[in-house]
């Protein structure tokens, strides 16, 4: 008994006070994205890898003088750097470079190392497809590292995710994916290390196995998990739903909101579902409220989609591969948090510590985010 109940002592202050170390770790690291496009020319072919220099500081330290601020000065230095290290750890099989041009390319999240090569390619058998992609970029300091690449071989335009572990292969037959159920991967991948989505599910989660006492007063444990799954489950649909819709209007691009926008936007929602647990007002409004925040999140997953400017059947598939990866990665949280929350939930520090504790240092996290989002400041030295 006593280990049980140290046991769920560790778990409360893991569940309370952990999510500062999640705030911490993405706003030392946001998520790390790359961007390839390979492209069939009459001269061979043309190769472009667009890289984070927020990534490229951590293997080749561009920030010179480390005060968090890269400058003109310290990237056109760290060219050359940049150039090699891309080179290592990018090839396109049959291919070598024939020419090489650098620029810094300015997107939504973060500005760009932005890398063009001319390639002349060993002339491949009729019917051959697209050369396979050797991609490693930053397989030995970032695990969680993916590249999404466009290629377009033989007039034929296919999408596929480029991970750093492996050599990736094109599928140059058809407008289609060239990997299977690449891009539900590529979902799960982004929602699990996407920090500020799931800090803003956590926050509608710590109440979840509690319900309000007499006249609305304290909290006391639900009884059975499906009195806590089916508002849960209600939440998750509304959050769901809503940021399905804005996925699909934003990756189509016929509603565009800037980054610059969204994400200050996304931290506010996690600051407003915080302090609902700590001063409930909203009540069954509460629905209403994750639906109309689904919609801000929404466009913060559609980049990825964005980027490739896909025909139309490939777009379609990975549209719908990339929702339900994203899907299956937000179920796979709600039902091991939820799970985890009941075993606690009966536990005299489980309000204090979790409910009250846990939205608290959401809100400190959500604030420091706001203001880095919208200052262009880091507040914490990467």
């Amino acid at each position: 008994m006593n280990v049980l109940m140290r046991c769920c002592k560790s778990v409360m202050t893991i569940a309370a006070y952990g999510l500062l170390l999640i705030g911490t770790a993405a706003m030392a690291h946001q998520g790390s994205e790359g961007y390839v496009r390979l492209d069939q020319t009459e001269q061979g072919a043309r190769l472009q890898v667009d890289v984070a220099l927020r990534d490229l500081n951590v293997p080749l330290k561009v920030d010179g003088d480390g005060n968090g601020q890269l400058t003109a000065g310290e990237v056109n230095a760290a060219w050359s750097a940049i150039d090699a290290y891309v080179k290592a750890h990018v090839q396109v099989q049959g291919c070598t470079v024939a020419s090489s041009a650098q620029s810094v390319a300015m997107r939504d999240d973060a500005a760009y190392a932005s890398l063009v090569y001319g390639l002349r390619c060993v002339p491949a058998d009729a019917g051959a497809g697209a050369p396979a992609i050797q991609y490693s970029l930053f397989s030995d300091v970032d695990a969680n590292h993916q590249a999404t690449a466009r290629i377009e071989w033989a007039g034929v335009v296919t999408a596929q995710v480029l991970n750093p572990q492996a050599s990736q292969v094109a599928d140059a037959a058809s407008d289609k994916l060239s990997e299977p159920l690449a891009f539900v991967r590529e979902g799960i991948h982004h929602i699990v290390t996407g920090y500020d989505h799931v800090l803003f599910l956590l926050c509608l989660l710590f109440p979840s196995v509690m319900r309000r006492g007499a006249q609305g007063k304290g909290w006391v444990p639900v009884e059975k998990m499906s009195q806590a799954l089916w508002p849960v489950l209600g939440i998750v649909t509304a959050f769901t739903l809503a940021h399905s819709i804005t996925l699909t209007l934003a990756a189509l691009q016929w509603v565009s909101v800037p980054a610059s926008v969204v994400e200050p936007l996304i931290a506010v929602t996690i600051a407003i579902a915080a302090l609902d647990n700590l001063r409930p007002v909203l009540g069954r409004k509460r629905v209403l409220m994750t639906f109309l925040f689904g919609l801000i999140h929404g466009f913060g997953f559609a980049g990825v989609l964005q980027e490739l400017e896909l025909p139309t059947s490939a777009f379609v598939g990975a549209l719908l591969q990339f929702n339900l990866g994203l899907e299956l990665g937000q179920v796979a949280i709600v039902a091991a948090v939820a799970s985890l929350l009941f075993l606690v939930r009966e536990r005299a520090a489980y309000v204090p510590w979790v409910v009250r504790g846990g939205s608290m240092a959401a809100i400190a996290v959500a604030v420091i985010w706001f203001i880095e989002r919208t200052a262009d400041v880091s507040l914490l030295a990467v």
